[in-house]
């Protein structure tokens, strides 16, 4: 879902600085605001564990990113890694909880998490501008589907000790991506709340986030960052959709040794 793309819009001042400067760990923590699912009209916070581990020869292995490589040619940087897609429960879940889930969803049953194999391209068109494109592409419980995110990414403010960065993405979802998340089938149907509803491919959503970055010295930092989504298409006609536009935000402390 779209909290994972936001906690790697996050990790990205911190990170890319790292791989800069040779091979680096970083370390921290913070908190999370997300809906307890999408489309929820109730939030949770969670707790933010960053867990970074960047080599100078582009390989890293991330709490937020996974496990992967990543590297630029010129003004085009890509990256692929081996990740996981946090599943959904129908019921309330607590904050360490790596799965969303809300008791409005009783009788839907439960979506399981996803191993993800997860594509990542961007382009620095200019100095305050860059295109970006993420796929991610399940491994495990397939069924789950795949989706596409797209957006672009300004740095507003740029100072020795402080960024401040806007980014507008687009989200897309194929047919089984979509009936997972957004649809009820006939079964799901009987045993909750909701009608049945088919969700088809396409668009469901557009987010902005703002996210300020802020070094205490070489080694400590905060990050920042609030954003709204808003569902389109079949997901915000969905039953299950509570709220259409969400608030999202998220504050770390990090370490880099």
């Amino acid at each position: 879902m779209l909290q994972g793309a936001v906690l790697a819009l996050l990790a990205t001042p911190i990170l890319s600085a790292a791989q800069n400067q040779g091979n680096a760990l970083t370390l921290g923590g913070g908190a999370n605001v997300t809906p307890r699912y999408s489309g929820s009209d109730k939030s949770r916070v969670t707790t933010a564990l960053v867990l970074d581990y960047t080599m100078a020869n582009g390989f890293f292995v991330s709490s937020t990113r996974g496990i992967g490589y990543g590297n630029n040619i010129g003004k085009f940087d890509y990256n692929a890694a081996l990740s996981y897609r946090s599943g959904r429960k129908d019921h309330d879940v607590d904050s360490d909880s790596l799965s969303d889930g809300s008791d409005y969803l009783r009788g839907m049953g439960d979506v399981k998490g996803s191993a993800l194999g997860v594509l990542g391209l961007g382009y620095g068109v200019t100095d305050w501008l860059n295109l970006q494109f993420q796929a991610e592409v399940p491994f495990s419980e397939r069924n789950n589907g795949a989706a596409l995110h797209f957006g672009i990414n300004s740095p507003l403010y740029t100072s020795p000790n402080d960024t401040v960065t806007l980014a507008l993405t687009g989200s897309w979802g194929t047919d089984k991506y979509m009936q997972t998340y957004y649809g009820v089938s006939a079964s799901q149907s009987a045993a909750s709340r909701f009608t049945r509803y088919d969700a088809g491919s396409g668009i469901y959503a557009w987010s902005m986030n703002l996210d300020w970055t802020h070094k205490f010295d070489e080694d400590w930092s905060v990050v920042a960052a609030a954003g709204v989504t808003q569902l389109t298409g079949d997901a915000r006609n969905s039953p299950i959709v509570q709220r259409k536009a969400s608030p999202t935000g998220s504050l770390l402390v990090t370490y880099r040794f």
